[in-house]
């Protein structure tokens, strides 16, 4: 089991605006510098903030199934397809671009959310007609086990399900807790540390876990890994289970 782990240094920075909104990228776009240029379908992930109230202006998409999960603040959306909405702390916006449509997001002041990019079939999801679904925090299932808090977020058990095989969950490990994740034969997991600190176990070791982190593990084997979390520290993260390989052609980075 092979376990990597970028420190906000080594991923990508981009933003909007004249600096309106500022990103950190743990997965960037193809064109920008960054030490992680995907894990399998997992195309791209940024960790967007906004410094105040802005919007990124309509803008195409197509293909790429697109969730934007709101870390805390509001996010505003519209598209072509005829959708004004807003979500808020907890909540989700899902495009499957599909044809292609434009949308425009808005951010408030304050605001903090993750947008990731999973890659579908492309030359088959492009023949397909755009959607968009949005899902507050409240539709979310969340698990307490052994006292690590679970909120299910794609997947199916949980409220989104993606063409793209895919797996999320937010995770809340208090203090002096861990977590355990079976990882699949052929499987990858990649995490975003959201704030706290602690460790990545795997059966080849420890690695050190801080704010802002980004940890993709991958191995040929199923095996399991634990997160944790020190006396006196809590640890929050987002995880996201992958296929390593698809049977599918991948868009060249």
């Amino acid at each position: 089991m092979h376990i990597s782990i970028y420190t906000p240094d080594q991923q990508g920075k981009g933003h909007f605006g004249n600096g309106e909104i500022v990103e950190s990228k743990p997965i960037a776009f193809p064109h920008e510098e960054t030490a992680v240029k995907r894990v399998g379908p997992l195309f791209y992930w940024a960790w967007a903030k906004s410094l105040t109230t802005f919007e990124i202006p309509l803008h195409p998409h197509s293909g790429f199934e697109i969730v934007s999960y709101v870390l805390n603040g509001t996010v505003g959306h519209r598209d072509t397809l005829g959708n004004l909405q807003q979500v808020s702390t907890g909540g989700a916006q899902v495009m499957q671009t599909g044809s292609g449509a434009y949308h425009a997001e808005e951010m408030s002041t304050g605001t903090e959310m993750f947008q990731i990019w999973f890659e579908p079939h492309l030359s088959q999801a492009v023949k397909v007609p755009p959607t968009y679904n949005q899902y507050n925090h409240e539709e979310f299932p969340l698990d307490v086990i052994e006292g690590v808090q679970v909120k299910r977020v794609i997947g199916t058990d949980a409220p989104i399900s993606l063409v793209t095989d895919s797996l999320m969950r937010d995770i809340f490990i208090p203090a002096n807790h861990s977590y355990r994740w079976q990882l699949p034969k052929g499987y990858s997991l990649a995490a975003v540390v959201v704030s706290g600190k602690g460790e990545l176990h795997s059966a080849e070791g420890a690695s050190g876990l801080h704010g802002g982190d980004f940890a993709v593990v991958s191995s040929d084997q199923a095996g399991e890994l634990r997160f944790s979390a020190p006396s006196g520290e809590s640890l929050r993260l987002v995880a996201i289970q992958v296929p390593s390989e698809v049977d599918y052609p991948l868009y060249r980075k």
